[in-house]
């Protein structure tokens, strides 16, 4: 099945989308999990959203990423709060571009404090 493009208002680039994007998804950080990330980058690729974002990690994460155990613990609670957060993030997915969210994956490096969210959507964003 093809995906059919959306009709974006107010003819928006693609850069501004993008920034719109990443302002919604550093607001959820701070609002729904209590702390913001340092930077927030957005990219958008045909019918996918990747967002990448800076220095998540709180000091007790550090902390507790420093042996195998507390890694997984801190992926799977991070993994664990997304998920509860995933009406929020239709919403503004929605809000945003006018399209549903098909899938959403991620993953955050205990290493270096970052997290990548890839959302793919109901519709190409841009070809």
């Amino acid at each position: 099945m093809t995906k059919k493009p959306v009709k974006l208002m107010h003819n928006v680039t693609k850069g501004q989308l993008e920034d719109q994007i990443s302002k919604k998804f550093m607001q959820f950080e701070r609002e729904f999990l209590g702390r913001g990330p340092v930077n927030v980058k957005t990219d958008i690729i045909r019918d996918m959203i990747l967002i990448r974002l800076e220095g998540v990690l709180t000091r007790a994460e550090i902390e507790l990423a420093k042996d195998l155990d507390g890694i997984i613990m801190v992926k799977s609670m991070r993994s664990k709060l997304l998920e509860n957060g995933r009406d929020y993030l239709k919403q503004i997915v929605f809000d945003v571009t006018g399209c549903d969210i098909v899938s959403i994956h991620t993953d955050i490096s205990t290493k270096i404090g970052d997290r990548v969210i890839l959302i793919t959507v109901d519709k190409l964003l841009f070809g």
